[in-house]
C-alpha cells in the first residue's frame, strides 16, 4: 500500500485534539511504554510534555546510546546546481528569484568533493535544484560515478524520479536518497508551489518509495518547519516514517528536523517552532522511532547544536555551503543571473545574496546556515562530548 492512501486515511485531527488534551500523567503513561504508538507520540509533543523535558531527555539519550553507542556521523552536502523551474515561496532557489545561478562540470564538483575530503568528509549529500535542462539524469549519473572512489557514502537530494530513473543513479554508486515534503499541509503545500512539476502533492509524497524500489539502501524525509503547525507536520512525519519501516524494511531511515532560514526572496515563516519545541521533537522521535538516523544541519546556532548531540542527535553537517562551488569556488567563471526563470545580462554587484566577501563563488545559496564552525572544530566538540565522530561508516565493498 502507498503511503498516499495512509496518509489520506490518518486521523490527523483526533490526534491534534489528543495532543491538545494530554496531561502530565498522561505524557508520563506514554513515556513509560516500551514501544510508543502514534497517539502515544502525539502526547510526547504536546504541550503538557514541554514540562516534562528532563525525564524526556533522559529516556531519549539513554535509548539513542543503547541503539547507536556514542557516535556521531558527520557529512557534507556538495550543491551541484542552483538552477530551478519550481516557484517555491520559501527557497532561495525559486525560479522566480532575480539571483545568480550555476551548474557545476563534473570536473568541478570532483573539486569540491576533494576539498571535502582533505577536510575529513567520507559522506557526501549531492544537492541540485529540479531543473531537467541542467540538471539531468545522465549528469547526475555521471557526477556519482566521478565521485565513487572519491566518497564511499554519496546520498542525493534533487528532484523525484522514477524508479527507472533512479536505478542508474544507484548503479553509479548512489546509496542514500533524501527527499522533504516540505509540508504534508495540502492547503499549505499549494500555497507554497505555485509553478513546477513540485506540485503535485502526492508524486512527492511517493517518492521514498520509488527510490527503495530502486534500490537506495538510505532513505530521509522530513518536514521544512516553519510553513504549518509544527505539531501536525510532525505527526505526519512520524506516520511516514512507520510506514516505511514497515513497508521499506531493508533500507536504513533517517529523519531530518529543518527550521527555515533567511534565504533569497526573503520569505518569511508562517509559523514558529521554538528552541525548546525542538528539543521537545528530537526527543519525541527518538522514542517513538528508536532505530532511525536524527538528521541536524547547520541551519541550527551553534549552541543549540551542542546541546541536542547527547539528546538523539546521530548525523550533523558541518562547515556547510548552501550555494553550487562554496568550497573551492568552481563554477565562478559560468555564473549567470535569471529573473523570472529567464538569464538576464549579469551586472556588477547583481544580488545581495550573493555578494559576502568570504564566499568562494559569488553564486546564490539556497539559505544561510547559522552555524559557521569548521568541520575540525565541530568534530572536536563532538569529542568533548563524549562522543565519536565518524567521517565514514560504510564501503561498498561490504556488499560487493
Amino acid at each position: 500500500m502507498s503511503f498516499v492512501s495512509t496518509f489520506n486515511a490518518l486521523p490527523l485531527d483526533a490526534l491534534i485534539e489528543a495532543s491538545q488534551r494530554a496531561t502530565a500523567a498522561s505524557v508520563r503513561e506514554s513515556l513509560s511504554r516500551g514501544q510508543p504508538s502514534l497517539a502515544d507520540f502525539a502526547r510526547l509533543i504536546s504541550p503538557a510534555a514541554s514540562e516534562l523535558l528532563e525525564p524526556l531527555g533522559r529516556r531519549s539519550q539513554a535509548l539513542t546510546r543503547r541503539r547507536f553507542g556514542k557516535v556521531i556521523r558527520l557529512f557534507a552536502p556538495l550543491y551541484l546546481s542552483n538552477e530551478c523551474i519550481n516557484n517555491c515561496a520559501y527557497c532561495g532557489f525559486s525560479r522566480d528569484n532575480p539571483i545568480l545561478r550555476v551548474t557545476l562540470g563534473v570536473d568541478e564538483v570532483v573539486r569540491e568533493a576533494r576539498a571535502l575530503q582533505a577536510q575529513g568528509f567520507r559522506n557526501l549529500l549531492l544537492v541540485a535544484g529540479e531543473h531537467p535542462k541542467f540538471v539531468s539524469g545522465d549528469y547526475l549519473k555521471n557526477c556519482v560515478a566521478a565521485l565513487r572512489e572519491e566518497a564511499p557514502g554519496i546520498s542525493l537530494e534533487v528532484g523525484p524520479m522514477e524508479t527507472s530513473e533512479y536505478r542508474p543513479l544507484v548503479a553509479a554508486g548512489a546509496e542514500g536518497l533524501v527527499v522533504y515534503q516540505e509540508t504534508y499541509d495540502r492547503a499549505v503545500y499549494a500555497a507554497m508551489h505555485t509553478a513546477g512539476p513540485k506540485r503535485d502533492f502526492d508524486w512527492r509524497l511517493e517518492t521514498p518509495e520509488r527510490a527503495y524500489a530502486a534500490g537506495f539502501r538510505r532513505l530521509g524525509i522530513g518536514a521544512l518547519y516553519g510553513l504549518a503547525d509544527w505539531r501536525r507536520e510532525a505527526l505526519c512525519v512520524a506516520a511516514h516514517a512507520a510506514h516505511l519501516l514497515r513497508h521499506c524494511w531493508k533500507a536504513q531511515l533517517t529523519i531530518s528536523l529543518p527550521r527555515l532560514r533567511p534565504c533569497a526572496g526573503e520569505f518569511q515563516p508562517r509559523t514558529q517552532m521554538s528552541d525548546r519545541e525542538l528539543v521537545q521533537l528530537v526527543c519525541a522521535f527518538r522514542l517513538f522511532l528508536p532505530d532511525a538516523g536524527l538528521v541536524l544541519s547547520t541551519r541550527e546556532p551553534a549552541q543549540l547544536r551542542d546541546g541536542l548531540i547527547p539528546l538523539g542527535i546521530t548525523l550533523i553537517s558541518a562547515g556547510s555551503h548552501t550555494e553550487p562551488g562554496g568550497y573551492t569556488g568552481a563554477g565562478k567563471e559560468n555564473i549567470h543571473q535569471t529573473v523570472r526563470g529567464k538569464i538576464v545580462e549579469l551586472a556588477a554587484n547583481a544580488s545581495e545574496w550573493a555578494t559576502a566577501a568570504d564566499r568562494a563563488t559569488n553564486a546564490t545559496g539556497q539559505f544561510e546556515i547559522a552555524d559557521e564552525r569548521p568541520p575540525g572544530e565541530v568534530a572536536a566538540l563532538v569529542r568533548r562530548l563524549g562522543y565519536e565522530p565518524v567521517w565514514k561508516d560504510w564501503d561498498a565493498a561490504l556488499s560487493a
